[in-house]
Order: C-alpha cells, then sequence, then structure tokens
C-alpha cells in the first residue's frame, strides 16, 4: 500500500501565495510507480482556486471539515454534496481543533463521515489523546472509544475511510510523540480495523499527524503501521512538504 501524504493548510493562505506554494509543490512532486499519494486539505474559499490549479494532476485535494447535514437552512455550513462538485477526494473529519473549539463530539463526527462517503469524498478521520489523557494511561481508552463511532456508523464502508493519529499535545507545539509511541497507537487502531473489516478486506491506510517535518518524517513513515502523515505547518513550505513525499516514496510499503 503507498503511503499518503496530506497536507492540512488550516486558517492559512491567500491567492497569489497559494499559487506559487503549489506551483513549487507540483514542480517537485515525486513521479513513477513509487511514489506517495499525496494531497492538500485546504480552506472551503479556495477550493476553486486549487481545482483549477492541481487539474488533472497527482497532487489531489480536499477540504477541512464538512456538514452533517446533506442540505437545508444550516447557515455557514458545507455539505458533501457541495465538496463533490469541487473535485475533492478528501476531506477532514474530527481534527481535534474541532472538537477543541467547536465541540464537535463522537456522534457528530460519525454522522459527518458517512456524509461524506455516501458522496464519493473520502473521510480522513482524526483520532488522538490530550496531553492530560495520555498522562492518565487513557490513550487507547480514547482512540479506540473515538473510531468505534464512526466504525459503528458507517459499517461496512469504514474499509473506505483514512484514518489520522493526532496526539493532540503533540499539534503545532513542536513536540512529537516518538516513532515507538505512535507505533505502539497505530497498532491498536490497525487491530481495532482489522476487526471491523474482516481478515481479508482492505484495512484502511492509518496515518500519523503530530507535527511530522521533514526532519522526523522519515523515522516515522518506517513504522510498520504508519501509512503516511496529516502535515500541517510544513505543508505550507514547498522545500519541507516536498522532503517528507520524498520520504514517503522512499518508506517501505
Amino acid at each position: 500500500m503507498k503511503k499518503l501524504i496530506a497536507g492540512n493548510w488550516k486558517m492559512n493562505g491567500g491567492l497569489q501565495a497559494n499559487e506559487a506554494l503549489l506551483q513549487a509543490v507540483l514542480a517537485g512532486l515525486p513521479s513513477g510507480e513509487r511514489a506517495c499519494d499525496s494531497a492538500v486539505c485546504v480552506p472551503a474559499v479556495y477550493l476553486s482556486q486549487v481545482q483549477r490549479l492541481l487539474g488533472a494532476s497527482a497532487l489531489k485535494w480536499g477540504a477541512q471539515d464538512v456538514s452533517a447535514h446533506e442540505q437545508g437552512a444550516y447557515t455557514g455550513e458545507i455539505s458533501a454534496g457541495m465538496l463533490r462538485e469541487f473535485g475533492c477526494r478528501y476531506v477532514l473529519v474530527d481534527h481535534s481543533e474541532r472538537r477543541q473549539y467547536h465541540g464537535e463530539t463522537d456522534a457528530q463526527v460519525a454522522i459527518k463521515a458517512q456524509r461524506a462517503l455516501a458522496c464519493g469524498v473520502t473521510p480522513i478521520v482524526c483520532v488522538g489523546e490530550t496531553l492530560q489523557e495520555r498522562e492518565a494511561g487513557q490513550t487507547m481508552q480514547v482512540v479506540k472509544r473515538q473510531l468505534a463511532a464512526v466504525i459503528h456508523t458507517v459499517g461496512h464502508c469504514v474499509t473506505e475511510i483514512v484514518v489520522a493519529y493526532e496526539p493532540v499535545w503533540a499539534i503545532g507545539t513542536g513536540r512529537t510523540a516518538s516513532p515507538e509511541q505512535a507505533q505502539e497507537v497505530h497498532a491498536v487502531l490497525r487491530s481495532q480495523l482489522v476487526a471491523a473489516c474482516g481478515q481479508n478486506a482492505h484495512s484502511p491506510r492509518i496515518l500519523y499527524g503530530g507535527s511530522m517535518n521533514a526532519a522526523n518524517a522519515a523515522d516515522l513513515l518506517s513504522q510498520p503501521d504508519i501509512d503516511g502523515g496529516l502535515i500541517g505547518g510544513a505543508s505550507l513550505k514547498a522545500p519541507d512538504f516536498l522532503a517528507i513525499l520524498s520520504a514517503a516514496t522512499a518508506a517501505p510499503i
């Protein structure tokens, strides 16, 4: 299975800066049979621009959130069907910042994932523990609970999702889980997914998303259950993002 590297621009960007960044990434994008899969998840207002700039390139694009509703009087919301019209391949669901600042629950996240799948958009379902939960020894309990809600709701379609493990204490802090710490959680998530999908079914990719950067990407991506990365700040710098893409391309499949 090829690695997947997905950039999360968060609330950053501008029309001129976006074009310069994407042109630089496209110019250095790994190619060939071993090239990793890649994507950028951008603010919704830039989806049209990104669709135009990336077109039929190998670099796919996606959104950072999706509504739990199909349509209706939900001011400010963006439906999965709307994302599909802009060619979105992916959408982030349950990023920890959505939980922290918008109070999203396991149940809401599961419905969002279901809506995305119904419209042919792949949800990247984020799970992860806070520092307090890690220090209390609750990491596995928390991430399994978060993922279980999605598995229960989407049923057999769980094979079509992507999972991202993002230890909340490592997001944007410069702190990173060690490769061994990350692998330990990824292995638990893998077991949970295999149990849900069946031994003979395709198991979803599990990305690591806690401050992966150009310096640590190779070590993290060498772990057997780390299938790629969800990249924050480093995705806004073409040389750093390209270095991570190169590390993913060179990593064992």
